[in-house]
């Protein structure tokens, strides 16, 4: 690519990553912008993210099938185990994200995705800056390859080498 040409990724191209626990499509990486990374990302039914902040990342999420319960908002009370209960001061809580929803995460906000149905999700999914999100879904899935209970400490060391703060737990029932 040149700075006169840019970059079509049609449907069903990208470099696919995948475990039982999730499957990403890189649609746009570090290499072709300086400003986001793009991915489509599988979310199977049972898989939590966990609630989660970055302090220097924004995202957007975008919800194309299915269904997700999502999390965008500082809570009046961070608990460590349930994510899906918080509320917000001003009184927003968890929805549940169907088609054509979008989420934008600024840094320093508290956010999570869930799939509580028995129907696969998918979702766009754009990080910034790159290349960051790329590295950690390539070195996450890694770990999540084994397909059993997800090392828990092996993920913490991995998201606080990448600007992610943890703060309730990754679960992912198959």
């Amino acid at each position: 690519m040149t700075a006169t040409e840019g970059l079509l990724v049609p449907p069903g191209h990208g470099r696919v990553v995948q475990t039982p626990a999730q499957r990403v499509t890189f649609k746009v990486t570090g290499a072709h912008s300086r400003t986001a990374s793009a991915f489509e990302v599988e979310v199977p039914p049972g898989f939590d993210v966990g609630a989660h902040v970055h302090a220097r990342s924004e995202e957007l999420f975008y919800v194309l099938e299915g269904e997700l319960d999502v999390l965008a908002f500082e809570p009046l009370v961070r608990t460590p185990d349930n994510w899906q209960r918080w509320e917000s001061g001003s009184g927003s809580r968890v929805v549940r994200a169907t088609p054509g929803t979008v989420i934008v995460v600024p840094p320093g906000c508290p956010h999570a995705f869930a799939n509580p149905t028995d129907t696969p999700a998918k979702m766009f999914f754009q990080a910034s800056p790159p290349p960051d999100h790329e590295r950690y879904f390539e070195e996450l899935l890694e770990i999540l390859r084994s397909g059993g209970p997800p090392d828990h400490e092996a993920i913490e060391a991995l998201r606080a080498r990448y600007d992610i703060e943890q703060l309730t737990p990754l679960r992912h029932a198959p």
